[in-house]
């Protein structure tokens, strides 16, 4: 197979990896290209994160010690357990070679706004103010539930400036999605957006703000931005107040950091699982700061200076991976709405109006303005853009080509592949070496990324299917899950129990004969539709509360490139699933959980396979469904009940 790119020698000498593997390769003369790079993060783990730290001009204390792996295991590690840092302190540092915007803020209605660096240092400041005087201390939580809006950032970065742990979610959910999440982290702060637009609509969230702030009794005062009109009605939610009114009597106030260890909690992000409420993913400061400043400036050749747009909500991990290239210099611009309104091209006419150096966007997008016969090789100006990240979900052959012939033979295609989990990524994008069709370049730098066969041996010939796993510690293992036990027994069985002291992420992949990765889909029950990790616990929670249905089974179905969801249902005797049924099953799941919670295809069926212990079975549905061997059937106490069950072929029609 021949590359669909590859890099010049001058290209390749002007990338910031390469500068960095210089800098390694005077101490290390093996470290002779980006692959000996890899193998020597990987075996020094210490050494290389302590380069990032002085590379990425990480600004705090380090403390003495740079990587103490007490018993080697991923779960013990820690990096830098002495330092002290502050987040928002490195984001809104004073760059050299950074432009004078710091956000770019684009609305779908066409509006734009900018914060230059001094401006949103003083917003940051005024709300942390706020934040004090409101009594807000370290280690308290704020809470957004916001749309992609300049002051999403703001009240993250000032939350952290203050101590306190940032978590958020998108405006789109209802208000069970968002109660089942904040209700867990218990914020005293929460920022509501009064609305959102998509697609040409308005949303109004008033009346689920205050529905929401009745069911979390911790909340204190609630912060209500104007989205949709210029002076919302917050009389009918407790505590509430205005945002320009919240700020208004601190804005002059200095911007002053607390600085904590590197392992004080500063985001709590929500990954479902298949049973209970969302998982409460509680991240550690200097861990994601590291990750970041490795991903943006050594994978994404990102400088300061440079103009970056992630097409994301707040409720996905990209969201926060966009924020941190502030810490690198960079412009973040944010765009809010859909990213096919008014055309299918709108995010390319962003590309080339902004001056885009990073444009990133979701396999699926991609997917969609290709069939939607979108050019932009032919009608748009990208000669700034040097990057294309592509996230969420496997982005096919097809995709790729369209990249190289239809939008830029020269740019950068970076399939990249991570996690909620690890808010980064664990294979990704490398600017010095080729791109082919279908393939992610590789591991990143200091991850030991390997595949494992289902008895836990390394399979390394390509083409192989297994578990993608990761075998070294990284900075950005969580803290652990939010409310977990002492001994956190819910975070080691997420992660570590099938491969004990290994970090298996619940991904089927194999490598490629030029050492790059293929992931083939999720290899456990979550659901990965566009990119959003979603619980089936949620579905459940919503549709078996509708009169008919009996219970239900969600899988995803590997579709076109991407991963749909499947929802199967169970009905009461003589109950049909017709059309209202249908309409009323993906209505509910909209309104009171989200709408990527909607499945695409909704089927009924006479039974649902449960474990010898009374436990439904989704791996055995989604492998049917996914035409895979079913793994484990002999742990079935109804294994014939596998034969309702449609096929990938079946579910088509």
């Amino acid at each position: 197979m021949q590359p669909l790119w590859t890099p010049t020698a001058e290209r390749i000498a002007a990338t910031r990896l390469e500068a960095f593997r210089r800098s390694v390769a005077a101490d290390h003369p093996e470290v002779v290209d980006s692959v000996a790079l890899h193998a020597w993060s990987v075996g020094t783990p210490g050494e290389f994160w302590q380069r990032v730290w002085q590379y990425g001009d990480v600004i705090g204390e380090p403390g003495p010690v740079v990587f103490d792996a007490a018993d080697g295991s991923i779960r013990s590690a820690r990096f830098f357990p002495e330092s002290s840092v502050s987040y928002a302190e490195n984001a809104l540092a004073e760059r050299p070679g950074a432009g004078e915007e710091a956000i770019v803020a684009i609305s779908e209605h066409g509006e734009r706004r900018v914060l230059t660096w001094p401006e949103l240092r003083a917003a940051v400041a005024a709300l942390a103010a706020a934040l004090v005087a409101d009594g807000v201390q370290p280690g308290d939580r704020v809470a957004a539930y916001m749309p992609h809006v300049t002051e999403t950032i703001v009240t993250f970065l000032a939350a952290n400036a203050v101590g306190a742990t940032f978590t958020s979610t998108s405006s789109d959910f209802g208000v069970d999605g968002v109660v089942d999440r904040f209700g867990q982290t218990q914020p005293t702060v929460l920022v509501a957006a009064d609305g959102y637009r998509y697609a040409g609509k308005e949303f109004d969230c008033l009346g689920r703000i205050a529905a929401i702030v009745e069911q979390l009794p911790s909340v204190r005062r609630t912060v209500v931005v104007a989205v949709l009109t210029d002076a919302p009605d917050v009389s009918a939610i407790a505590g509430g107040v205005r945002w320009a009114e919240y700020l208004a009597p601190h804005s002059r106030a200095p911007l002053r950091f607390t600085r904590l260890p590197g392992d004080h909690p500063v985001y709590v992000l929500y990954s479902s699982g298949t049973t209970g409420k969302p998982k409460c993913i509680t991240h550690r400061a200097l861990g994601v700061l590291l990750m970041h400043l490795k991903e943006h400036q050594l994978h994404c050749d990102i400088n300061a200076g440079d103009r970056v747009l992630y097409f994301t909500t707040c409720g996905w991990m990209m969201w926060n991976w966009l924020v941190s290239v502030l810490a690198s210099g960079a412009t973040a611009v944010l765009f809010d709405g859909n990213p096919v309104f008014p055309t299918a091209a709108r995010l390319f006419d962003i590309a080339e109006s902004e001056r885009l150096t990073l444009l990133g966007v979701s396999a699926k997008y991609i997917d969609s303005v290709h069939k939607a016969g979108v050019r932009p090789v032919e009608s748009h100006d990208l000669s700034a853009l040097r990057t294309v990240c592509s996230t969420g979900s496997p982005l096919g052959e097809e995709g790729f080509r369209w990249m190289y012939e239809a939008v830029k033979p020269d740019v950068h295609l970076a399939s990249i592949s991570g996690g909620t989990d690890l808010c980064a990524c664990f294979v990704c994008g490398d600017p010095t070496r080729p791109v082919y069709a279908g393939e992610i370049q590789g591991p990143g730098l200091a991850m030991a990324v390997e595949v494992f066969s289902p008895d836990g041996v390394a399979v390394t010939e390509p083409g192989q299917k297994g578990e993608m796993v990761c075998s070294v510690p990284f900075p950005s293992v969580p803290v652990g899950f939010w409310g977990d036990d002492g001994e956190g027994s819910k975070f080691d069985a997420a992660y570590f129990q099938r491969f004990p002291g290994v970090w298996a992420h619940g991904d089927f992949a194999s490598w490629t004969e030029h050492g790059g990765m293929v992931i083939h889909g999720r290899s456990d029950a979550t659901l990965n539709a566009g990119g959003v990790r979603i619980g089936t616990a949620e579905i459940y929670a919503q549709v078996e509360q509708i009169t008919g249905v009996v219970e239900a089974i969600a899988v995803g179905q590997e579709w076109d490139d991407d991963t749909r969801i499947v929802l199967f249902v169970r009905l009461a005797e003589g109950v049909q699933l017709n059309d209202a049924l249908q309409a009323e099953i993906r209505a509910r799941l909209r309104a009171h959980a989200s709408p990527r919670h909607v499945p695409a295809r909704i089927v009924q069926v006479a039974d649902v396979p449960r474990t010898r212990s009374n436990k439904i079975s989704e791996l055995a549905v989604a492998d049917v469904v996914n035409g895979r061997e079913v793994r484990n059937t002999e742990a079935l106490a109804n294994p014939e009940s596998l034969e309702h069950y449609k096929s990938r072929s079946e579910l088509a029609q």
